[in-house]
């Protein structure tokens, strides 16, 4: 590749550079290119590394179809899941599935492994098109060893999570993550998520946290994190970072202050965030905790009961959110809810009875986006030294099953609005796309262009750059992205998907 501009990753000023790709691998970065390779002339563009998504939930959606369509198309060469304490790697359960319905957009993926090693082999098998690095999902370790209910969990019922966890980091997990909204994760007690970080960080590994509440509880959900972190010296990503609730702007910047306290201590705490001003969640989500005990099974039917509802509408008369600011984006069955908001549903009259109806017709198969953020907030985070970006999206394929529905927009187009929308120095922003995501995860060959490191290189036009996918129109490729290579293989080239399927399983830190 010859004639662009070359942003490595690493956050120097950009130079022009020939990049010569031999064996799937980045072979020099120079001024000449020799004769006898294929020579592409950039001339105009940005040449610069795949983009290191490092909080995904891919991990269904790539064995639905493996080319990861929405994600490649965007730029993103590697992508992490198991993010949010959800997670497939135990033996298939119905209560278990259902917990995880966030992830599960196609049902005719079954779940033929046993543990990690078999999850990772599966996905490896299925030659995904991205790169692929899982996190141990904290989820699935407590609903296999304590179940759904809510109590503390035992001193051997700890140790039995804590050698689950173990077994998966040695096998090659990057991390556990944790998501403490997720039942039977609100159950967890301090010490629970003090013994899972003392095994993370003995291996050395990230622990990355969808915190308790990023509302009114914000501030006292981030002190959780980083008082674990401080007590056990685990390295911690605090996850999609923002303040829900116009009652609550602002209070990203005292979340911050605790992190960088905690850094100025010698603690390694990071926090990502996507471009947008809605999430993504299942509306469970707003369920508060003790009507999700038992697990989906349990709670679904106990939501016929008029006490119940009766009792989870009076905990719902404060919410930070209206019901106008939350829209149904996907189910698991048709149903005519699908694009429009709780209000609108509602025509003005009881939106908690529409949304408690829906959970009561679909459980965990109804997702949601949700408004309720400040664009101020949302640059704090992004300009934040800590911070890194991250889609907390899917791969989507918009002509195969997992392109049902209207979902959040930033599984399609995260990368380029954030490149062309929230950034003032192009090489930094790159930075924060690619080296210092990967730098998170131990992953220190990824997500930079030197002499050696894997070819995950992305080529893009920077006068076209830019995201097409809408909360109303999300099935729409980003423009601007006009090479794709993973592991040196020409996967989209022209905007168009060659077929390629080059991604590697990234097992561990050094891959």
């Amino acid at each position: 590749m010859t004639g662009g501009l070359v942003l490595d990753g690493t956050g120097a000023p950009g130079r022009y550079a020939t990049v010569l790709v031999r064996d799937g691998r980045i072979a020099s970065v120079g001024e000449a290119l020799p004769s006898d390779v294929r020579h592409v002339d950039v001339s105009g563009r940005v040449v610069c590394p795949g983009f290191v998504d490092i909080h995904t939930h891919s991990d269904l959606t790539l064995l639905s179809d493996p080319r990861a369509l929405s994600k490649v198309h965007q730029g993103v060469t590697t992508e992490v899941v198991g993010n949010c304490g959800l997670g497939v790697t135990a033996p298939e359960r119905a209560d278990l599935r259902a917990a995880v319905s966030y992830l599960d957009l196609d049902p005719s993926v079954a779940w033929t492994w046993t543990d990690l090693p078999g999850y990772l082999d599966t996905v490896a098998e299925a030659g995904p098109g991205v790169n692929v690095a899982a996190l141990v999902g904290h989820l699935v370790l407590r609903a296999v060893v304590c179940g759904f209910a809510d109590r503390p969990a035992t001193p051997a019922e700890l140790d039995t999570m804590g050698g689950l966890l173990r077994d998966a980091l040695d096998a090659g997990a990057v991390g556990l993550s944790t998501g403490l909204v997720y039942a039977p994760l609100p159950f967890a007690r301090e010490d629970e998520l003090l013994a899972l970080a003392e095994v993370t960080a003995a291996a050395g590994k990230i622990f990355t946290w969808h915190v308790r509440s990023y509302d009114d509880g914000l501030i006292e959900s981030v002190t959780q994190a980083v008082t674990v972190a401080r007590r056990t010296g685990c390295r911690t990503q605090i996850s999609h970072l923002a303040a829900v609730g116009r009652r609550n702007w602002g209070a990203v910047r005292q979340a911050l202050d605790l992190v960088d306290a905690a850094n100025a201590d010698g603690c390694s705490v990071g926090v990502d965030i996507y471009p947008y001003l809605h999430g993504n969640a299942p509306l469970a989500q707003l369920l508060p905790a003790w009507a999700q005990e038992g697990g989906p099974t349990t709670w679904v039917p106990r939501l016929a009961d008029p006490a119940v509802r009766a009792r989870i509408r009076e905990g719902w008369r404060n919410r930070p959110t209206t019901w106008d600011e939350i829209t149904i984006s996907w189910t698991a069955r048709p149903v005519p809810a699908l694009g429009s908001t709780i209000a609108e549903l509602a025509g003005g009259g009881d939106g908690d009875e529409v949304a408690l109806d829906l959970l009561a017709e679909l459980g965990t198969g109804v997702m949601m986006t949700a408004g309720g953020r400040s664009d101020d907030d949302l640059r704090t985070v992004l300009a934040h030294p800590s911070a890194v970006v991250a889609s907390d999206g899917q791969a989507l394929d918009p002509g195969g099953v997992t392109g049902a529905g209207v979902p959040h927009p930033r599984s399609y187009g995260c990368f380029p609005r954030y490149l062309t929308r929230y950034a003032d120095d192009l090489a930094d922003a790159v930075r924060r796309c690619t080296s210092a995501p990967a730098a998170r995860l131990g992953l220190t060959d990824r997500g930079v262009l030197r002499e050696g490191a894997p070819a995950d290189v992305v080529v893009f036009d920077p006068e076209r750059l830019g995201d097409r996918a809408t909360f109303t129109d999300p099935h729409r490729f980003a423009d601007g992205i006009d090479l794709v290579l993973v592991n040196g293989a020409v996967t989209v080239e022209g905007g168009e998907h060659t077929g390629t399927r080059a991604g590697h399983v990234l097992r561990g830190a050094s891959c």
